[in-house]
């Protein structure tokens, strides 16, 4: 072969002109597709598998809601709110929670300005009842999933400290938008475990958005495109968003031109045997032709019953997108993928800066039998206590009623991260237990409080892996980034 080929105006090597030259064919690798063709960081090989300790779970799903969940009006109600409804914290004869240390030490702008000095207080916008034999207070909004307390372990103590929606990256990375950025936490599991099955990807994001900032939720920043998240569709015909095999090409003739890449890319391998970035892109390829044979199975849930289905909510038109999806990552769970990132919403669906009687209502409804569906379908299958499912948000909502020059209406609630709620299930947690809590009104997190990390640590701690040993050398990791697994909520 030729040691180098000229075009346009330069020369390149051998293996590029391979590479290339396997990317050409019709690009319908997965290379592009899935974000896995590019470089597997040389940084990152011969250290994976060197973390695993024993693991109580297997697989992740991990939920999130984005825009910010009021916890008030969920799973931490604070009757004051009702008791002083229209008054200020001052007038309450309770310590001002805006004039305490942790105020300023949670709390970093990112839009110049404090959000929450409004301190009107705003009165409960639902109402709420005991549920289950621990008494767990939960919204009247969610009648499915508070009958299901007693399966779950809700952590009402979290904090976070990016006061606008950078929460969001926040939560899935452990670093605020003013910091140099970070792997997600399904990257570093996918990163530390591998994968089970290798004809699906390790790390799976289910969901769809406008926003093109919602990709930093599953990005992998410098473990490399391998580790990333791999979008699929709903759509078992055609899994894949950014490309599927064209319906003029037959199944044989694609097999083959994945065949004859692979060869070329081979070639190449034998020359430069520690090219990681060839290595990853070789994977992506096989992984390329193996994911159209067992993603449409995997997606297919025409295959499930009828009473699954309704379990989800998917008979019914409100519930029925929050439910295939939440049905598609119970199947992927069952065929060994590690990590599915299920975006249960719309990107900024439940910040309710107004109207949060409305929206919140409407926003529960969609999501609350199908995330109750979830837990009884795992419990049923024997999946639960192999299976780790957590349910988060960026930040909750302030306890005061916001009322700005740039929002008059006065019936909704601003960014909170002071204090909020979210909650796990299964995975070698305890079951029925409600952990940490926040101040009379629902402001600081102030008993076993937690920052984000902590929910990685733990998540990480139930698969097997020290968060600690999670390090790349070159790579600089704050000690915050490690966090600390909740011993107490681990069974």
């Amino acid at each position: 072969m030729l040691n180098s080929v000229k075009a346009c105006g330069h020369h390149r090597s051998r293996r590029t002109f391979v590479a290339d030259l396997g990317l050409g064919f019709g690009g319908m690798a997965l290379g592009s597709m899935l974000g896995q063709a590019a470089a597997n960081s040389s940084e990152t090989e011969g250290l994976k598998q060197a973390h695993q300790g024993p693991s109580k779970a297997k697989n992740v799903i991990w939920i999130f809601l984005s825009g910010g969940v009021s916890h008030l009006e969920t799973f931490d109600p604070k009757p004051l709110l009702n008791k002083f409804a229209g008054k200020t914290y001052d007038e309450t004869g309770f310590p001002n929670p805006q004039k305490l240390p942790i105020y300023l030490e949670r709390s970093r702008s990112v839009v110049g300005f404090d959000r929450e000095v409004i301190s009107k207080i705003m009165p409960l916008q639902v109402g709420y009842r005991q549920r289950g034999t621990l008494g767990c207070e939960v919204s009247d909004w969610l009648p499915h999933l508070g009958s299901m307390v007693d399966d779950l372990c809700i952590v009402r103590s979290m904090y976070t400290t990016d006061n606008d929606h950078g929460a969001e990256f926040q939560f899935h990375t452990g670093r605020h938008t003013l910091d140099e950025q970070q792997p997600t936490i399904g990257s570093w599991v996918s990163y530390g475990l591998g994968t089970i099955n290798e004809n699906l990807p390790q790390f799976v994001f289910l969901g769809q958005y406008k926003d093109p900032r919602v990709r930093k939720d599953f990005d992998a920043n410098y473990l490399g495109p391998s580790h990333a998240g791999v979008e699929l569709s709903l759509d078992p015909q055609n899994p894949l968003p950014f490309g599927v095999r064209p319906a003029s090409i037959r199944e044989t003739e694609q097999k083959n031109e994945y065949a004859f890449i692979n060869r070329l890319n081979k070639i190449a391998e034998a020359e430069y045997p520690d090219d990681s970035q060839l290595r990853a892109r070789i994977r992506a390829y096989e992984l390329a032709f193996q994911m159209q044979m067992s993603a449409p199975e995997a997606l297919d849930i025409a295959r499930e019953s009828v009473a699954t289905e309704r379990l989800y909510g998917i008979d019914n038109e409100s519930t029925a997108i929050y439910g295939k999806r939440l049905l598609t990552a119970r199947r992927l769970a069952e065929r060994g993928v590690r990590f599915t990132l299920v975006y249960l919403s719309d990107y900024g669906e439940w910040d309710s800066h107004s109207n949060i009687k409305e929206l919140h209502a409407r926003s529960c409804s969609r999501v609350d039998k199908p995330l109750a569906g979830l837990i009884i379908d795992l419990k049923q299958r024997g999946m639960l206590d192999e299976t780790l499912v957590v349910c988060a948000t960026e930040f909750g909502r302030t306890p005061a009623l916001e009322v700005t020059s740039l929002n008059k209406a006065g019936t909704g609630r601003d960014h909170h991260p002071h204090g909020f709620t979210i909650w796990m299930a299964g995975g070698g947690l305890k079951r029925g237990v409600i952990h940490g809590a926040t101040d009379e009104f629902g402001f600081h997190a102030i008993e076993h409080p937690h920052y984000v990390t902590d929910i990685h640590a733990t998540v990480l701690s139930l698969l097997g892996l020290d968060s600690r040993t999670l390090v790349i050398p070159g790579r600089q990791r704050l000690d915050i980034d490690f966090g600390t697994p909740i011993r107490e909520i681990i069974a």
